[in-house]
């Protein structure tokens, strides 16, 4: 496959793929061999990331794509292969350059559509700088740091209804937030920091949000209050008001890609937990991410703890063979380093009695 990035099951147990840069997403449909057989859903599409079953349940009516400057969705019934038509609108206008990937989402009651839409930058250098007064009137205007230029519903979560209609801010200010997903009314999400500066120092970070609006920092504040040196003295206004993570997980691993383990394939302890794909770090010079890994939850709620799950896709600090994006299923990875999805399974056998 080319570029396989988010990985969506439907009910009837076929798989739609996001090829990215082939501008596609593809079917995979199970056969019982070895490999699965593929079919062209939709293609001419803008950089496609999220796919979503609308509504949610066992008879979906539309499979909603999230491409990289507009919502669109196609009708769909259980087992087509192929879009039953062209593409309608949902949301036309999406901010576009910098980071590319949008995703797109439902809560089980399918009231509400959620869409993320990373930085049109690293460090938000396209926002420019404020002092004095001009400062004043733009805290007192945005005071959970709504941005300007070209950072204007960037590194946000947006909410529509199905339609596309009420755009409103659901999260606010954290950059390229990669994939949120909901089960039982929840949200995760996994935040990025910048790319290309804080090589070692700034961690990625991975809430539960609580509340609509909530604010996380980026680009003046990082894991609470503490100050981006690059954006001093900037906006102190907001020290206090910037959310906690749940979970620190190493700079520049980049989790692309999540899902909450509800299946009952695996051992009983790892129903409810978040697994992570983590593409990986560019800008290091040692490597880090380039694996899956598995948030550990307790009643609903991380513990702050995470393992590795799947490794091995770094042969030395120069030479990686896969870079992980997304799964789904019981376990799917898709893998576009080589273009390949793989599928993780239990058998209940320790490694020593195979």
């Amino acid at each position: 496959m080319t570029t396989p990035r988010l990985i969506r099951a439907a009910p009837n147990g076929d798989i739609l793929v996001a090829e990215s840069r082939a501008g596609r997403v593809s079917v995979l449909r199970p056969d019982g061999g070895v490999a699965a057989k593929k079919s062209v859903f939709a293609s001419g599409l803008n950089y496609p990331f999220g796919v979503a079953f609308y509504p949610p349940g066992a008879e979906p009516q539309w499979v909603y794509v999230a491409e990289t400057g507009a919502v669109v969705r196609f009708p769909y019934r259980s087992g087509d292969l192929a879009s039953r038509g062209e593409p309608e609108m949902v949301v036309p206008q999406l901010p576009t350059g910098g980071h590319a990937t949008r995703d797109v989402a439902f809560l089980p009651d399918g009231a509400t559509m959620y869409v993320s839409v990373g930085s049109g930058s690293n460090d938000a250098e396209g926002m420019g700088r404020l002092s004095g007064t001009s400062l004043q009137n733009f805290i007192a205007d945005h005071p959970l740091g709504a941005t300007w230029g070209n950072e204007t519903d960037r590194a946000d979560v947006l909410t529509f209804d199905p339609q596309g209609k009420h755009k409103q801010i659901f999260a606010t200010r954290h950059p390229q937030l990669r994939r949120h997903g909901g089960r039982a009314g929840r949200h995760t999400m996994v935040l990025d920091q910048r790319a290309r500066r804080s090589r070692q120092r700034l961690a990625a970070r991975l809430h539960h949000p609580r509340a609509r609006r909530a604010f996380y920092g980026w680009p003046w504040y990082y894991i609470g209050g503490n100050e981006d040196p690059h954006h001093r003295g900037e906006r102190p206004d907001l020290k206090d008001k910037v959310a906690i993570p749940d979970v620190l997980i190493e700079a520049h691993s980049a989790s692309l890609g999540m899902t909450i383990y509800d299946g009952s394939q695996f051992p009983a302890d790892y129903r409810g937990n978040i697994f992570a794909a983590q593409h990986g770090s560019w800008s290091r010079s040692k490597r880090t991410g380039y694996k899956i890994i598995r948030l550990i939850m307790k009643d609903g709620a991380p513990t702050g703890e995470y393992e590795d799950f799947v490794t091995g896709f770094v042969i030395n600090d120069t030479t990686v063979w896969g870079r992980p994006v997304g799964k789904d299923g019981a376990l799917l990875i898709s893998e576009d380093g080589s273009g390949t999805i793989w599928r993780v399974s239990y058998s209940g056998r320790s490694p020593s009695t195979r």
